[in-house]
């Protein structure tokens, strides 16, 4: 008798259909699976039979095929225990074909029979929802992670015999989730930016770097509050959408970061690798690539302290995520798409010790300034849009008792960029005004006739790149959403233009 039934697997962060194939008759007793199987999934013939004995089923003594289609692609992990057990009582006589039609599940299987929960339900979940299953079903210890998704029904089964106690009611037994609005969080984890002393400068950068989305670079001496300032930043975005949240939340379980405590994630991501974190990390890779630290940051803030320290491959690696948004990953399994588009915040001293260009205190030597500033190559250096000076913290700011902006009244700032950023461009797959192509540069960003020749005369006297005139204009569309001006006036060029030139003053 043939059955069968249909299950996903991740690959990379994406999901792809997986049809579970069972076939008994007649013969000399085995039982072979095939289909491309990696040694994980090749171990479930012998946890699935066991399972099946322990949960009061026969084996037959015949000739038993388990196939996974597609048979091109390398099948992964644990979660396949479930559906080949439901294929085979399918085949076996024990589970009518009606029932598991058009019904999408995953889950491993212990000995005993029990379903155990496995990595990336929620892609799997999304997957059969796009691709218009009726039911699907999950372990019941990752049922959380499907809390927000009401699509189709959910129903998580904690054994085999739980399953077959289901499948004896009408459509399952299972109900849809109610519509529910995404819940908000507090960001209590995130120091305020009222709490930051000083350094104007550098709040009001971070505060345009949070509105367009724009890389921003720190360099100051050592204890000057750079840390701080970028922990701070991820306080300043409004909440994200249901979409965003998903999307999301499905990387970091593909990724297996997500728990009972933590289903999913309500805020964006803040990513803090240290410097001795490796390129494959930073990227992502591996035998079979899982999502590395740019893709863990995806529409949050991947923050880089001690920017020299960090090893230059690692660095590197971040050019063309940069650009594109994305990193793919070539193995001999095949190819891989990561999504990586985040906000990197980078923050450095600028030499050894500390203090340059303070001679006073700064014990380094020219080649080894030189040396160090070295570490950071000119094109990385050149997609960072905005990069401001941190000073010394003066005794007279500790005892001024004024205080900057909360982050609460430069979230509500933020979000009204935001939304003018998204009627701007909607119809468009643009979201930040740091995401604009060249010729999109031209089309969005009017400057007044005088912006235009502050630019031009810019361009010519500060020897830019075509990359950096760009920026300059993305940055300054953002400051001029800020002010509130539709068109880029030549006050809001001048301001993107002293953000390009601290480069030039520590980089020779």
């Amino acid at each position: 008798m043939f059955s069968s039934v249909l299950s996903a697997t991740v690959v990379g962060v994406s999901c792809i259909p997986i049809q579970i194939e069972a076939d008994v008759s007649n013969g000399l007793p085995m039982f072979s699976m095939v289909g491309y199987l990696s040694a994980r999934v090749k171990e479930a013939q012998d946890r699935v039979r066991t399972a099946l004995k322990n949960t009061g089923f026969q084996f037959p003594a015949k000739r038993i095929t388990v196939n996974l289609s597609q048979a091109d692609i390398r099948k992964e992990g644990t979660g396949f225990d479930l559906p080949i057990a439901a294929a085979l009582l399918c085949a076996f006589g024990y589970l009518e074909k009606e029932c598991v039609e058009n019904v999408c599940m995953a889950g491993e299987l212990s000995l005993n029979g029990e379903v155990k929960g496995v990595n990336g339900i929620l892609p799997i979940v999304d997957s059969a929802v796009k691709n218009g299953c009726r039911l699907c079903i999950v372990p019941r210890d990752n049922i959380k992670e499907t809390e927000y998704i009401y699509e189709i029904p959910v129903l998580g089964v904690a054994s085999l015999k739980e399953f077959m106690e289901h499948a004896a009611m009408n459509d399952w037994g299972a109900k849809r989730n109610s519509v529910k609005d995404w819940p908000e969080h507090t960001r209590e984890s995130y120091p305020d930016f009222s709490e930051v002393i000083g350094q104007e400068a550098a709040k009001e950068a971070a505060v345009i770097a949070a509105a367009g989305f724009h890389n921003f670079l720190m360099i100051g001496t050592k204890g000057s509050g750079k840390t701080m300032i970028a922990n701070s930043i991820p306080s300043l975005f409004p909440a994200l959408s249901r979409d965003e949240a998903m999307e999301i939340s499905g990387i970091y379980s593909a990724a297996g970061l997500l728990s009972g405590q933590n289903p999913f994630l309500i805020q964006r991501p803040f990513r803090a690798p240290h410097h001795t974190v490796s390129p494959v990390a930073m990227a992502g890779g591996g035998r079979i690539p899982r999502p590395g630290e740019i893709t863990l940051a995806h529409k949050g803030v991947l923050f880089l302290d001690e920017l020299p320290e960090f090893h230059r491959a690692s660095l590197e690696i971040l050019r063309q995520p940069l650009e594109m948004h994305k990193i793919c990953i070539s193995r001999i399994y095949g190819n891989y798409e990561f999504p990586a588009d985040f906000l990197l915040v980078g923050a450095m001293n600028t030499c050894p010790c500390g203090y340059y260009p303070d001679r006073n205190r700064c014990s380094c030597t020219d080649y080894q300034v030189e040396r160090y500033m070295g570490h950071i190559s000119g094109p990385l250096l050149d997609r960072f849009d905005l990069c401001a000076e941190v000073a010394d913290v003066t005794p007279e700011m500790f005892r001024t008792e004024k205080r900057g902006r909360t982050s609460l009244e430069i979230r509500q700032e933020v979000s009204r960029v935001h939304k003018i950023q998204k009627e701007r461009y909607v119809g468009t797959e643009i979201r930040f005004n740091s995401s604009l192509s060249g010729k999109e540069t031209e089309q969005y960003c009017e400057t007044s006739k005088e912006g235009k020749k502050l630019l031009q005369k810019a361009y010519e006297k500060m020897n830019l790149s075509l990359r950096a005139y760009h920026k300059i204009l993305k940055t300054a569309r953002t400051i001029a959403d800020l002010d509130g001006s539709e068109k880029i006036e030549e006050q809001h060029i001048s301001e993107a233009v002293c953000y390009r030139t601290l480069d030039k003053k520590f980089w020779k």
